[in-house]
């Protein structure tokens, strides 16, 4: 779709508000309308720019993603993962997890939220992972036959979804840190 129709600042505006409404009523309370009226925006603006709810949702949340697995390349597996940890905010992540658990439930039981969610937001992000690993097997960091390399984005989705549940704390630098010394890089091998 066109989304070139508006500005990069216009778009960042738009974004803002949708995660804001998200926190504020949950996926399933989010509407067009409601995203129209705090936008100060047309439905039919909305609809031009986005196919519809999930799309917009799964974008926004792209948008004030601050750390990518596709830029990182330091030239070591552990180094990655750490390079990867010290562009994280703490704070972010805290808002970030929140959202993620509100639409943990969403994608149940609506399967164009979960689709775009894996197109937009997860995909790339496993693409970024899997290049990082791959570098480390080509450089002999691990095992090609490892049985581990197929779990990493469990390990690490699994640290955000135990911390909350176990400790009720959110993910932050320092956690996600110890958490991929002591699991997930042993697990690899490294």
């Amino acid at each position: 779709m066109g989304r070139s129709r508006l500005t990069p600042e216009r778009e960042a505006e738009l974004y803002t508000a949708v995660l804001d409404l998200l926190r504020e009523v949950g996926y399933d309370a989010l509407t067009m309308d409601a995203v129209a009226t705090r936008t100060r925006s047309s439905k039919a603006t909305l609809y031009r720019q986005w196919q519809g709810k999930p799309e917009l949702v799964a974008r926004a949340l792209r948008h004030s993603k601050p750390v990518s697995t596709q830029d990182i390349d330091t030239g070591s597996v552990r180094g990655d993962f750490a390079e990867f940890i010290s562009r994280t905010d703490d704070r972010q992540m805290a808002q970030d997890s929140a959202l993620m658990r509100g639409l943990g439930q969403a994608i149940h039981g609506n399967p164009d939220l979960h689709q775009a969610l894996r197109e937009v937001l997860i995909d790339p992000e496993m693409t970024g992972l899997a290049a990082m690993l791959q570098r480390g097997v080509d450089r002999g960091e691990i095992a090609t036959d490892s049985a581990a390399l197929t779990f990493v984005p469990h390990m690490l989705i699994g640290a955000f979804v135990a911390r909350q549940l176990i400790e009720d704390r959110c993910v932050d630098a320092a956690f996600l840190s110890a958490y991929v010394d002591a699991v997930v890089l042993p697990a690899l091998g490294v």
